[in-house]
């Protein structure tokens, strides 16, 4: 028996020696470099958790200066091929400034978290991803494990609606500008490639890009943003381009800032529909789209799914897509958030 409970310590220091490890050699930046002004209300700490994959996480904690007690607390992480820095720290800090800890962390395989081949994503591992936030702040001193909420926005609200159909201990959850990016996978936009022949073509252009990166070992990206802007790009690609690769939201980590997912990194999507089981979320959800976003179909979609009068969807007027995504037009609800957050969380 002794021996056994030696060999035991042993095992358990060696999976903490690698966590630390892992961590780091990880290179966290720590001057602020975020793509929106620090704001003065709240403090702010870079922290790393890890998933159930045993992937590391890197976040940004916001925690309202002078706060005593355990507070309530939100995990936020998108839009899609973003990063900390970008959007998904915007809406952390101003939930902090309203009196929550909020995180704000890189999904796995993206900006400073870990995850090998860099730039892929996975419906599974990135609902995980908020899940392991949630473990992450259910053992924090100054959080109450009771009163937890999340926040995802363009791509990874779906992710977020996949994490409340799983895990009971998210209280609250609030998508902004949601993509459901398996639909999109499945159907492309607006149902363009809605057929078997569509995805069939697919299937083989992805087989073909992995035999191919198998040989040479080397994972081709897509490409993020298109820029140029050709003439003819779409209005939604051009609002892009404006948040991504301009000053107001252009960061050196974010994948559409520089030069996107890998070709095969968004894969699994196809056959992985991420809202199948939306319609058993007991929990409050509030959906939040802008009336003239190209992507509003996303949420109307989600919202037809889900059940109960503790559901809401709230559309912006005039607002686009990217028009969620920073405080240049003034028209994230932090207002409604606030008060659905501290409704639900009490």
């Amino acid at each position: 028996m002794k021996k056994i409970l030696i060999a035991l310590a042993g095992i358990a220091l060696l999976a903490s020696c690698r966590d630390n490890k892992n961590t780091n050699d990880m290179n966290l930046t720590q001057e602020w470099d975020k793509t929106f002004p620090k704001s003065d209300l709240v403090e702010h700490s870079k922290v790393t958790f890890h998933n159930h994959y045993g992937i590391t996480l890197v976040a940004d904690m916001y925690v309202p200066k002078g706060a005593e007690g355990k507070l309530p607390a939100i995990a936020v992480s998108g839009p899609f091929g973003a990063v900390k820095e970008q959007t998904s720290g915007i809406y952390a800090q101003h939930m902090a400034e309203r009196g929550f800890l909020a995180v704000a962390f890189d999904p796995s395989f993206t900006g400073e978290s870990g995850g090998e081949p860099r730039r892929t994503a996975s419906p599974d591992i990135n609902t995980e991803d908020f899940l392991a936030a949630v473990d992450f702040l259910s053992n924090l001193e100054n959080v109450d494990p009771e009163r937890i909420g999340i926040i995802g926005i363009c791509g990874f609200g779906g992710m977020a609606i996949n994490a409340a159909a799983l895990d009971p201990r998210i209280k609250a959850t609030v998508t902004s500008t949601m993509y459901d990016m398996s639909r999109v996978a499945r159907e492309g936009y607006f149902g363009s490639a809605d057929s078997e022949e569509a995805r069939d073509a697919q299937r083989q252009a992805w087989a073909a890009q992995r035999t191919e990166e198998y040989r040479t070992g080397d994972y081709k990206r897509a490409g993020g943003v298109v820029d140029p802007l050709p003439d003819d790009a779409p209005w939604f690609v051009k609002d892009y381009h404006d948040y991504y690769k301009t000053p107001r939201g252009y960061h050196p980590r974010s994948g559409n800032s520089t030069d996107g997912w890998n070709i095969t990194g968004t894969m699994s999507f196809l056959n992985q529909p991420l809202l199948d089981m939306a319609g058993e979320i007991k929990t409050p959800v509030l959906l939040i789209h802008g009336e003239k976003a190209h992507s509003r179909y996303f949420s109307e979609g989600a919202f037809a799914k889900l059940k109960g009068d503790n559901k809401e969807l709230m559309i912006i007027p005039g607002a686009t897509h990217v028009d969620l995504y920073d405080d240049v037009k003034g028209v994230i609800p932090y207002d409604k958030m606030e008060s659905f957050f501290k409704e639900n969380l009490k």
